[in-house]
């Protein structure tokens, strides 16, 4: 290996280098989240079409005619309700995302009272989710309506039907839908809930509820997977409506955007050890390799970034590193053989690699950013505590030759 003189100049010209490939990252980025965004919007369309848009089922509302209510009728609300409603994910991924559909099969049956002492004409309305989903055996029944099949009318059916008084009939409803990013259950404008159950079950594990949604009042595994959800309100006011948020999803867009944004943080660490650990072994090198391992560690984002669109995620980002890994590990082999090659394939995978994959965990990032700074600080201060700074970053230049005095007596033939 030929030692290269670390000098202040060498030092600028490798900053010049980490600048221009820092920059080379952030167009690669953006492109990126371009493209990603781009397509995202078409996409989303796409599968809404095609699978369903998300599903938010309302409760079910009726009223009778009422003169002396100012709107001229009086809203009830079922006195009893039994809700059942299984979730199946199934996501489906387009171009650079997944999409977090799902399928839901709901049954309920409800009791629709007439509170008064006469009896009254109800009209029972119920909403269905969305009018832009589809829905599968679907069965509405309101008992004494004598009405067969139920009239849709914009996403909505309304029935009537005659109620003795102090009673009340029962309505039964039953679909299979489709849909997406996430299920809700909406109470409405009911301001008390009376003997409502709803019994939610699911074949993942990571449930997550939406903000402004209610917790489940019973919870339980299920063997095979899942969870077993049960929301009990006796008698409630002001009670929560309901709601169960798909399970997060690694997207490959974003992350292979982010990765790309964050590795010049990744490379500054990876030169910083290179050149720290190169003063100390005196294995310093020029500014020219550098050059050549900042391009080995781009090839790594470079090769993920468009890869990862036709292959699994996972497997695109262990071959990427790989390549990057022994691009730069036989290249400096080759350079300053076995020991430097060691101790930068060791920076490169802890500060390029381990660095990158956090990204595949939310929250993590800027944790590992931390501890990695924090620990490479400790690793280079035990490192270079006894180095003389003033010899490394010495001038280069040769010394000028001083003639040792004549002796006495010696005659300068010079002169």
């Amino acid at each position: 290996m030929h030692s290269h003189k670390l000098t202040f100049r060498s030092i600028l010209a490798i900053g010049f280098i980490f600048i221009c490939t820092a920059v080379a990252w952030f167009i690669l980025g953006g492109a990126l989240t371009h493209r990603s965004m781009d397509r995202s919007g078409m996409m989303t369309h796409a599968v809404v079409d095609t699978w369903g848009p998300e599903l938010k089922q309302s409760h079910p509302v009726a009223w009778y005619e009422s003169p002396a209510s100012a709107t001229g009728r009086s809203v009830v609300y079922p006195n009893q309700s039994d809700v059942g409603v299984s979730l199946q994910y199934e996501p489906k991924r387009k171009g650079l995302f997944w999409y977090r559909t799902y399928q839901a099969q709901f049954e309920a049956r409800y009791e629709i009272p007439n509170v008064t002492p006469i009896e009254q004409t109800v009209f029972v309305s119920f909403s269905l989710p969305s009018s832009h989903a589809s829905y599968n055996e679907f069965i509405f029944e309101l008992k004494g309506s004598g009405v067969d099949e139920p009239v849709l009318r914009e996403g909505s059916i309304t029935q009537a039907v005659v109620i003795p008084a102090k009673s009340s009939v029962p309505l039964t409803v039953r679909y299979h839908a489709r849909g997406l990013n996430r299920w809700d259950y909406s109470l409405g404008d009911a301001e008390r809930v009376q003997n409502f159950k709803l019994q939610m079950s699911t074949d993942f594990e990571s449930i997550d509820f939406p903000a402004g949604t209610g917790s489940p009042t019973g919870r339980s595994e299920i063997d095979d997977g899942g969870w077993a959800l049960v929301w009990d309100y006796p008698d409630v006011i002001g009670a929560q409506s309901i709601g169960m948020d798909m399970p997060k999803v690694l997207n490959p867009g974003p992350v292979a955007s982010r990765i790309s944004f964050f590795a010049p943080v990744s490379l500054l660490f990876f030169f910083a050890v290179l050149l720290i650990f190169g003063a100390v072994k005196g294995m310093n090198l020029h500014p020219m390799n550098y050059f050549f391992l900042a391009a080995g560690c781009f090839a790594f984002q470079l090769l993920f970034a468009y890869t990862v669109d036709i292959m699994p995620i996972h497997l695109c980002f262990v071959l990427s590193a790989a390549v990057s890994l022994a691009l730069v590990g036989g290249y400096l082999n080759a350079v300053g053989g076995r020991q430097l090659a060691r101790i930068a394939l060791t920076a490169q995978f802890i500060y390029m690699v381990l660095f990158s994959y956090s990204f595949f965990f939310d929250g993590l990032s800027g944790l590992t950013i931390a501890v990695g700074a924090v620990a490479t600080l400790g690793v280079l201060m035990a490192a270079t505590a006894k180095m003389n700074w003033s010899q490394v970053f010495g001038s280069s230049k040769p010394a000028k030759y001083t003639p040792p005095p004549m002796p006495e007596g010696v005659i300068d033939s010079t002169e």
